[in-house]
């Protein structure tokens, strides 16, 4: 699997550390992928997201802005299933590349803002942003929980599974699945936070509760407000201490109203101001470090109007999540500029 020139560049200027107080840039990195589940079109995401005009939203909020363009993955041509899992030994291969990917962007001391891709990507996405930042937590913002393992999936797709990759927990529940030789569990059940659910498997309901993970559903939402989720989400994960966010956000955790061209929609999902206030309140604490933004669907949009609709919200909620202010941006001016006197004109 080769990258391409820059991403290339940016792997070798990797450091060996995380930067808590990384300087003020941002790394764009897409991964056009989909075998982490059946529906073809997701792995055209990237592309939708920066044609709805992402660099430039992200230009306007005087961020140094470094898009490392598409990584190039391989489809591996005998890939056969394991279980009932389809192309387990392609998507472990490609969260291999993107977990050096995203590795290198937060040694090199940027803000990663990964661009999917189907849900399986934050496998890759999570452990390389765990090399650099061991002490990372979780916000995993969705309508589905994604922790299923192979033994309790209904579809068997990877998509559905990303979390249970990850945590410590569940390693002796987890088949050696092959492609993922490469990784070991890295995350603990205390220092993840879903927001969004309301489509969870019957095993997932299981491990949720057994392993006490803190979750909040629609109906959490509804009873509680988002601004109490977010307190009380963000003081579950940093009372302790300050520590680095990961952020993984799948599109489909808005209402299917707000984010049509996604492959499984839900009914019932956020608003968009609910949407957008989850991404300011972790702006606000200074410490994203790694944002994912997956599963938008060019091909599912019913008319291109929905098409736009859906990667435009991308766009918003990236936007929001670095800086960008429902009050207007306040970059150009530092203060009320003073009228000048033009003493050449007065008699």
């Amino acid at each position: 699997m080769a990258l391409r020139g820059s991403l290339s560049r940016l792997l070798r200027s990797t450091l060996s550390f995380c930067q808590q107080n990384r300087s003020h840039s941002v790394a764009i990195l897409g991964a056009p992928f989909s075998k982490g589940q059946k529906r073809r079109g997701v792995e055209h995401g990237p592309k939708a997201i920066r044609d709805a005009g992402l660099v430039d939203r992200l230009s306007n909020l005087d961020y140094p802005l470094h898009d490392f363009g598409d990584l190039s993955f391989q489809h591996l041509d005998k890939d056969e299933h394991f279980m009932h899992v389809p192309f387990p030994r392609t998507v472990g291969r490609a969260n291999q590349l993107l977990s050096g990917a995203v590795s290198g962007a937060v040694g090199a001391g940027h803000t990663c803002i990964m661009l999917g891709g189907d849900h399986s990507l934050a496998i890759g996405s999570v452990e390389g942003h765990t090399q650099q930042c061991p002490d990372l937590c979780l916000i995993w913002v969705d309508a589905h929980a994604d922790v299923n393992t192979p033994l309790t999936s209904p579809s068997g797709n990877l998509h559905g599974q990303s979390v249970a990759f990850m945590l410590k927990e569940l390693q002796d529940k987890m088949p050696e699945v092959p492609g993922f030789s490469w990784m070991k569990p890295f995350l603990a059940a205390r220092d993840l936070v879903y927001i969004g659910l309301r489509d969870v498997d019957p095993g997932e309901h299981i491990i949720l509760k057994n392993l006490g993970i803190q979750y909040f559903s629609m109906r959490d939402i509804d009873r509680m407000g988002i601004q109490r989720v977010m307190e009380v989400t963000l003081d579950h994960l940093l009372a302790r201490k300050q520590r680095p966010i990961h952020l993984s956000f799948d599109i489909d955790a808005f209402d299917p109203s707000l984010a049509p061209a996604t492959g499984t929609p839900v009914n019932g999902g956020l608003t968009y101001r609910e949407g957008i206030y989850i991404t300011e309140e972790i702006h606000n604490t200074g410490l994203l470090s790694v944002m994912d933004v997956v599963e938008v669907n060019p091909t599912l949009g019913a008319t291109p109007e929905a098409v736009e609709v859906t990667a435009s919200l991308a766009v918003d909620v990236i936007a929001s999540a670095l800086g960008q202010t429902r009050e207007g941006a306040h970059v150009a001016f530092q203060k009320i500029p003073e009228q000048k006197e033009d003493t050449e004109l007065r008699l």
